[in-house]
Formats: C-alpha cells, sequence, structure tokens
C-alpha cells in the first residue's frame, strides 16, 4: 500500500511540475539507498540524465512564470508531464506492489496508465486555472502561483518518498486548495460585470431623460 501511496505522490506532483520528482527520484537513488530503481529505470539515476533534467527544469521555472508564455508552456507540457507521471510511478516499482497484486506485478503497463492519468488530471487543473489568475491579476500572480506550484511539487516529492502515508491527506487538501482558488477567481471576474450593471443601466436612463 505505501508503494501505491508514493507513486500517486510522485504523479501528483509531476502534473505540478515534470522534472522535480524525476529529480528527487533519481537523485536520492544516485546518492542514497532510499530509493531503489528497477534495472529497466537505471538511467534515470545517471549523472548525465539529470544534468539534462536539471536544465530542463530551470527552464521550466522562467517560462512557467511569465504571463501567456505559461499557457503556451502548459500546452507542451500537456505531454510531458503525464509522461513524467508514469515513469516516476513505474519507477518506484509502485504498480508492481498495488495491493500486493499479482495482475498488477504482471501487467507493468497498468502502472504507466495510472501515472500518466493522475499526472494528467492535475496538469489539465492547473493549465485551466492558470488563464483565470493571469487575467483577474494583470499578470502578477503568474510567478507566485508558479512559485507555490514549485514548492508543492517538491513538498509532495520528499512526502511521498520519506513520508507515503500522508499522501492521501496531501492531495486532498492540494484538490480543496485548487477548487477554492477556482472559485475566486471566477467570483473576482464576474463581480465587475454584475457591479457595473445598474451603473450602466443609470446612465443610459439619465442620457434618455437628457435627449428628452
Amino acid at each position: 500500500m505505501l508503494a501505491a501511496l508514493t507513486g500517486l505522490g510522485l504523479s501528483t506532483a509531476a502534473g505540478l511540475n515534470a522534472y522535480i520528482p524525476l529529480l528527487v527520484v533519481g537523485l536520492l537513488a544516485n546518492l542514497t539507498d532510499h530509493v531503489r530503481l528497477p534495472e529497466e529505470f537505471a538511467w534515470l539515476s545517471n549523472g548525465w540524465v539529470l544534468a539534462i533534467i536539471g536544465v530542463l527544469f530551470l527552464a521550466e521555472v522562467v517560462l512557467d512564470k511569465v504571463p501567456v508564455v505559461d499557457s503556451v508552456n502548459d500546452m507542451v507540457q500537456t505531454v510531458v508531464r503525464p509522461a513524467s507521471g508514469g515513469v516516476v510511478f513505474s519507477a518506484t516499482e509502485a504498480a508492481a506492489r498495488l495491493d500486493g497484486s499479482d495482475w498488477m506485478g504482471a501487467n507493468p503497463w497498468a502502472g504507466w496508465v495510472l501515472g500518466i492519468g493522475i499526472a494528467l488530471a492535475v496538469h489539465v487543473m492547473k493549465s485551466a486555472a492558470r488563464p483565470a489568475v493571469n487575467a483577474s491579476t494583470a499578470g502578477v500572480g503568474a510567478p507566485v502561483v508558479s512559485t507555490v506550484e514549485d514548492a508543492g511539487s517538491l513538498g509532495i516529492s520528499l512526502i511521498a518518498v520519506f513520508l507515503p502515508v500522508l499522501v492521501l491527506a496531501v492531495v486532498a487538501a492540494l484538490a480543496l486548495l485548487a477548487w477554492r482558488v477556482v472559485r475566486a477567481v471566477r467570483r473576482r471576474r464576474r463581480a465587475p460585470g454584475r457591479a457595473g450593471y445598474p451603473r450602466d443601466i443609470r446612465t443610459l436612463s439619465q442620457g434618455g431623460d437628457s435627449d428628452r
């Protein structure tokens, strides 16, 4: 069960930032014994691979904090983040050990499907909320929200590896936070229209009276 929670947490983190969970898993596998990668995923702990992922991460950090550019980046990441989710879920052997299921162990593709699906769901939520945040804050909110997302991805990745029992609580809190942010942004965008409606009517009325 703990392995499944680790896979869930890392895939969720990948939906926020594709490269952070890859770096966390790769570095821990390279430098410690806390993460042991299956033979087919040993490349993830290779120094050159980690260096390339690090460069991509730095590019992501910059691009995701620029209004409009962040939305274009999200379009590109529609492929990258789910793929990363599939890698980290499968690389930590979560699929093979999911509830001790022999079927999951005999069908490793299921781990990819789970990881991709979880990361894609988080990515869609993030991509849908960002344009609304940018519009409601004139772009000022982009770097703030992006920084929070990066910190969240790192935090969830570390929790998934070291304290997997907390993953469900963290994912639930993230979903609640995202729901509240979307609701707040929608209310803020609708408020000016509702407030301006009576003023428009009064202006038209006054204009009509003056014409008469």
